[in-house]
């Protein structure tokens, strides 16, 4: 064996001795420190996320069907200071609407609504005291309404406004015999303006509260000639109504934002 070739099997051991001695030192230098990151393990508790949070989403678009009660209340209606009976009185009344709604910003809403209230009683009963009895059984009025409303989640508060309507059954007697009579306008006709205040309860049912104005204006008797000098009569009503809806969401439902 070359004396080259010795001092190489002696470098190699050499290294082979140093490995063994760095080997050792690692393998007790982290047996000791083993014990002190378990304690710092411990000493740190586990803590559990916060589970999220559900934020609904409410949505008015889309069209809705529904019913309402409440009660009417007419003006002293005067014809020259005969006050015809009963049409100040309250009278019930009870109907149906329908409608749709679209929301175009985060917190306003447009739409429009058809709505039709059957009432009960007479609107206007007036006897002249020279035979004549005139008597106008409003059996239901209508509206063809156009709403804007400022929403806060399910909350919406409206007002709205336009045309309606009276469906009047009128008859004028002498003596207890059926007349023919003409007015200067008629009062089938009118508008309406309102305000009220829905809340949307359920994905898709909403309950809502309403004060509605309806005027048809102000009419006169043209014939029989006997009755035009009593002036003119005013037929309006104020309403306060309270209904539900059912929605069909076309805009989504509520859903719950996380």
């Amino acid at each position: 064996m070359g004396a080259r070739k010795r001092r190489f099997l002696i470098v190699l051991l050499e290294t082979k001795n140093e490995m063994k001695k760095l080997l050792l030192a690692t393998v007790a230098l982290v047996a000791l420190g083993a014990p002190a990151l378990a304690a710092d393990m411990a000493a740190r508790p586990y803590t559990k996320a916060p589970p999220p949070i559900a934020v609904p989403i409410y949505n008015w678009t889309g069209f809705y069907i529904g019913a309402h009660l409440g009660a009417a209340f007419g003006n002293d209606n005067t014809f020259n200071g005969l006050i015809a009976s009963n049409n100040n009185d309250a009278r019930f009344l009870g109907g149906v609407q329908a409608g749709a709604d679209l929301q175009v910003a985060p917190n306003f809403v447009i739409g429009v609504e058809g709505q039709y209230s059957w009432l009960s009683g007479n609107g206007i009963n007036a006897n002249f005291g020279n035979g004549y009895v005139y008597n106008n059984d409003q059996r239901a009025i209508g509206s063809i309404t156009g709403r804007v409303g400022y929403t806060w989640g399910p909350g919406l508060l409206y007002v709205k406004g336009g045309y309606a309507f009276a469906d009047n059954n009128e008859t004028l007697t002498l003596g207890g015999v059926p007349q023919v009579f003409a007015f200067d306008r008629g009062h089938r006709d009118g508008w309406t303006v309102g305000a009220g205040l829905e809340y949307m309860f359920a994905q898709n049912w909403s309950g809502k509260v309403e004060y509605q104005y309806y005027d048809f204006g102000n009419s006169q008797f043209v014939a029989p000639a006997a009755l035009a000098p009593f002036g003119s009569f005013r037929t309006d009503e104020h309403t306060l109504k309270a209904g539900i809806n059912y929605r069909f969401n076309l805009g989504g439902p509520v859903v719950a934002k996380y």
